[in-house]
């Protein structure tokens, strides 16, 4: 009874998960692979903030069509809130109002971004303003007639000038009135010595295409030539390299702060970047929404971006159980728990394999010497656990550090491993050291590392990961399968060996004694 009920869960989870894929893919007509030429891109910004139960004007800056990038589709989340948006020259934001509000806020903007762009006079900043005097105005000065001396032209110009605030001195710190140059003041101080040469130059603030959960915002200087009215040119404020194109996406423009809240505080801006599914995708989408829309509404793909991002881990990890499931019991693998081979897998990701193992097995070693050390101190489990933790994050921090000052930047990934998990690693490779000796602990560490590795190697692959998302009803077969394999009890591949004289009709004394 208890068989037949089994085969009849695993029936009915494997029949629902191919039905629902066969629907998308005939019906819907969802794409089964990624399509990696297609040149869209999902932004999205999330506006979060305290209101204090006063009137509330929260405003925001968004990005403009230009000559590279093309804004397709906005939406703005905002539920309560009275919306318009405003453009200023190249400048657009978008202004939320509301009569009261209190607690925490969020307001989301969302756009969609493709390749291509728009022709026609670009709006220009006024030059020749009076923007300093006195000793700065002379430095700045030394260092125009300096550049102009070495330059041949605008580009050449700008690109002398730029180099020459790389030096650090007290002169450079006089013009730009700063002790910390770091990108967007270095963008700023340039821009007003080109200001101070009557030349149309202006910062211009935004973030590069790539898929990233909490995007970066680079900074840029951006000059007219002289003589011209419609291209900007575009330079690097800490190399003074002229950009031609490239996944840089302008989102502000000038000195003013990418949003301001009255009446609030705590205001934070995310910016979130996600690769558009390609043009199939977008397809698909749009004709699954006029013949059922119910499949539109509750996928995966009606979630903010940065969730979308997390998902897409998220869905990763049954499958490295599954691979955990079948290299356990059918190939005879040895490791430290279920999830802990899943979880440094998917940690691998960032670090890559090579380094991942590496920092795996630093961290295993001085935790290891930790806990034997405090071993003498006679501890209870928990507190002793707790110690092992403080002396786990402290040595990650302490690696970081120093392979970030030795230029190793996979050194700093070292903070993506799962510290709880490696704490009860090493707790539990102690007593299994002090159970059954030093062979068996190294031995499951070792098959820990291995089935991450495996495990790595194959979620890895983009292709899957776009399976998975895609059609998460495919997660259906994979809990069957498992479910199944809960019930097989035949031998491991690597207990064969040991049994090989079964297998040719030998006695059972002689295999035990083998």
């Amino acid at each position: 009874m208890r068989h037949h009920h089994l085969l009849f869960l695993t029936t009915i989870l494997i029949s629902l998960g191919i039905a629902l894929f066969l629907y998308k893919v005939f019906v819907l007509q969802y794409p089964v692979v990624p399509d990696a030429t297609e040149s869209r891109w999902v932004v999205e910004a999330h506006l979060s903030f305290n209101a204090k139960n006063k009137p509330v004007k929260a405003i925001l800056h968004i990005p403009s069509s230009t000559e590279n990038f093309l804004i397709m589709d906005e939406n703005f989340v905002s539920r309560g809130y009275g919306l318009k948006t405003r453009t200023s020259g190249d400048d657009r934001s978008a202004i939320w109002t509301r009569k009261a509000a209190l607690g925490p806020q969020g307001l989301y903007y969302r756009a969609v971004i493709r390749n291509g762009g728009i022709d026609g006079k670009l709006y220009a900043p006024a030059v020749g303003e009076e923007i300093s005097e006195g000793l700065r105005k002379e430095a700045m000065r030394s260092l125009i007639d300096d550049a102009k001396q070495k330059s041949a032209d605008t580009e050449t110009f700008v690109s002398s000038l730029i180099g020459q605030l790389q030096v650090k001195n007290s002169n450079i710190k006089t013009i730009c009135n700063t002790r910390k140059l770091d990108t967007e003041a270095k963008a700023r101080c340039t821009v007003e010595i080109l200001k101070e040469a009557e030349l149309k130059a202006r910062v211009v603030h935004g973030i590069h295409l790539r898929p990233e959960r909490n995007a970066t915002i680079d900074h840029r200087v951006q000059v007219l030539p002289e003589g011209e009215d419609i291209r900007w040119m575009v330079f690097d404020p800490n190399t003074g390299d002229r950009i031609e194109r490239d996944d840089f996406l302008p989102w502000w423009y000038g000195d003013e702060k990418l949003a301001d809240v009255e009446n609030a505080s705590q205001v934070r801006v995310t910016l979130s970047v996600e690769r558009f599914q390609e043009g199939a995708m977008d397809a698909a989408s749009d004709y699954a929404r006029e013949i059922s829309p119910s499949f539109v509404d509750f996928s995966l793909f009606s979630l903010p971006v940065e969730t979308q991002r997390v998902y897409r881990v998220l869905l990763l990890v049954p499958i490295g159980a599954f691979i955990v499931v079948l290299l356990r019991n059918v190939v005879g693998f040895i490791t430290f728990g279920t999830f802990m081979p899943v979880l440094i897998g998917l940690a691998f990701r960032e670090t890559e394999m090579i380094w991942g193992v590496v920092l795996f097995s630093i961290l295993i070693g001085l935790g290891l010497a930790a806990r034997f050390y405090l071993e003498r101190l006679k501890l209870l489990l928990i507190p002793r656990l707790s110690a092992v933790l403080i002396m786990v994050v402290l040595i990650m921090a302490l690696f970081s550090v120093i392979t970030f000052k030795l230029g190793i930047e996979r050194g700093i990934s070292v903070a993506l491993f799962p510290m709880v998990i490696i704490t009860m690693t090493i707790e539990r490779m102690s007593i299994v050291w002090d159970e059954l000796g030093a062979v068996t602990a190294f031995k499951q560490g070792i098959g820990t590392l291995v089935v991450a590795c495996i495990i790595y190697l194959i979620i890895k692959n983009p292709t899957l990961e776009h399976i998975v998302f895609v059609f998460p009803e495919l997660l259906l077969i994979i809990l069957a399968f498992t479910i199944l394999m809960g019930r097989y009890s035949g031998y491991r591949l690597m207990e064969l060996k040991r049994f090989r004289a079964l297998a040719k009709g030998g006695n059972l004394d002689h295999t035990l004694e083998s």
